[in-house]
């Protein structure tokens, strides 16, 4: 029987791009509670109050939305040198990087969609200014009073063309375990979600509904307990930020969420309310059928629109005839 062992540890950090920068920095800053921790160049980092490391969050200047890249932590130094050559053999390494903000040597490579992702083991800790520390000795700094702050970085949704090739890579390549899926009454995977970790995802994909590759759905943050949320929604609506969906639950993965759009156009999810957490070390794939969609994706609150199933940076025109071939694939207990 073979060993049950992770070569990645976590999500460290996520890279988004941004045609507004200083709109979106505003955001994150001013309505979700991250701090700023340094710039440079086109670049602002940025971290939750219990993010450990020296960002979680990285905002770069782009004439388009969309995801600059993903960067994983491995759980020792041994494990990046031993996930290299694997990377490599699938023929979707780009090289290394011998330095970066906040970590150490990293090795860059893309999923088989595309998406851009760096593996690492050497990072620096947050500093923390004395008068931000907390009283919390086990926390890394005191809860911020402005917005609703969120707490840490919690996972990526990235769109793909094709959900089990790249389901296998993050298995095969990363180590990861797939937690969740859906498959459709045709076979088709729709969507995964997989972890390295005790949480139900680090990482989710779905299917792209416009046949398009590479393209970004969204970054999660979480943010504690379900009045945190109602508080949220409340400020985001009052500044003018675009609800998408939510505040509702999933059934999948069991947590409280909501989705938004920044001002630069990428989607974030609010996500909350703890979902449940993988203890078994046996745990076997839970797979939703098309017939179990109506309480897989939403448990309660409004059903998820269709944007929700072809919108994603970069933003993509759909012809009419696209569009319609699209909304024809969406699982008809789901969309609106």
């Amino acid at each position: 029987m073979p060993r049950h062992i992770h070569d990645v540890a976590q999500i460290a950090h996520v890279e988004l791009l941004t045609p507004k920068p200083q709109e979106s920095l505003d955001f994150f800053c001013n309505l979700l509670g991250m701090q700023i921790t340094s710039r440079e160049g086109q670049s602002v980092y940025l971290r939750g109050y219990e993010d450990f490391y020296h960002h979680s969050l990285k905002l770069t200047e782009a004439a388009q939305p969309g995801l600059g890249h993903v960067g994983w932590r491995t759980p020792c130094a041994e494990a990046l040198e031993e996930r290299v050559p694997v990377i490599q053999a699938s023929g979707l390494g780009l090289g290394w990087l011998e330095e970066s903000v906040g970590h150490g040597r990293a090795y860059q490579f893309r999923s088989p969609d595309g998406h851009s992702m760096e593996l690492f083991w050497e990072v620096d800790y947050f500093q923390c200014p004395a008068a931000q520390v907390s009283k919390l000795m086990n926390r890394p700094q005191a809860r911020p009073t402005n917005g609703v702050p969120v707490r840490r970085l919690d996972h990526v949704n990235l769109m793909c063309k094709d959900v089990t090739e790249n389901k296998k890579f993050f298995e095969d390549a990363l180590t990861f375990k797939t937690r969740e899926n859906i498959i459709m009454d045709d076979g088709t995977e729709m969507g995964a979600w997989l972890s390295v970790s005790i949480l139900a995802h680090e990482v989710a994909l779905m299917k792209d509904m416009t046949g398009h590759e590479g393209r970004f759905h969204h970054v999660a943050f979480w943010y504690g307990v379900p009045q945190h949320l109602a508080d949220a929604a409340e400020i985001l609506v009052e500044d003018g930020i675009f609800i998408e969906a939510g505040p509702g639950k999933h059934g999948i993965t069991q947590a409280a969420f909501m989705y938004v759009y920044e001002p630069g156009g990428n989607r974030v999810e609010l996500f909350g309310d703890a979902g449940y957490l993988i203890l078994d070390p046996d745990w076997k794939t839970v797979t939703w059928r098309e017939c179990d969609l109506e309480t897989g994706v939403v448990v309660y609150g409004s059903k998820l629109p269709d944007s929700f199933f072809v919108y994603g940076t970069p933003v993509v025109e759909l012809s009419p005839e696209a569009a319609s071939e699209a909304a024809e694939q969406m699982p008809a207990p789901v969309a609106s």
